[in-house]
């Protein structure tokens, strides 16, 4: 008798969030030259979508519709921010960041959910979080 076939669990494994922007163009080169990732490509022509990649992280951006503004998080709820990604440096980020020029909302902090992170901001508004777990960041990053 043949033995009953299971299925794996099913696993989640990224997420790729997209912003909409007026000018996926300047977003896209904005993410490569200031915030250290690459252009993954354009689509059609003029482009109205832009992937961007850094390791395993991505992010599209998609042209907004005409007449449309765009809608980061922070204009509809306080403190909120777009993206978290988890990282496994913070300090050296928020070192090269800070060098390349980035909107730095929030430093390096510890925060009472026990993670260690630091908010940017993008050219349209759109923070992301950068973030790891207190137990993983430098001695100087656990609470006191």
């Amino acid at each position: 008798m043949a033995e009953p076939r299971t299925r794996a669990a099913v696993e989640c494994r990224m997420i790729a969030p997209q912003f909409v922007v007026p000018d996926v163009i300047a977003a896209a080169e904005y993410y490569r030259d200031v915030l250290g990732f690459r252009i993954r490509g354009y689509f059609l022509d003029p482009p109205i979508y832009a992937i961007v990649a850094r390791d395993s992280v991505a992010i599209h951006f998609g042209k907004v519709d005409a007449g449309i503004a765009t809608s980061p998080n922070i204009q509809r709820r306080e403190g909120s921010i777009d993206a978290y990604i988890w990282v496994n440096d913070v300090d050296s980020l928020f070192a090269e960041l800070k060098e390349r020029g980035a909107k730095i909302v929030e430093p390096p902090t510890t925060q009472v959910y026990e993670c260690y992170e630091m908010v940017v901001e993008d050219g349209f508004g759109f923070r992301l979080a950068f973030g790891m777990p207190v137990s993983s960041a430098p001695d100087a990053a656990a609470p006191s």
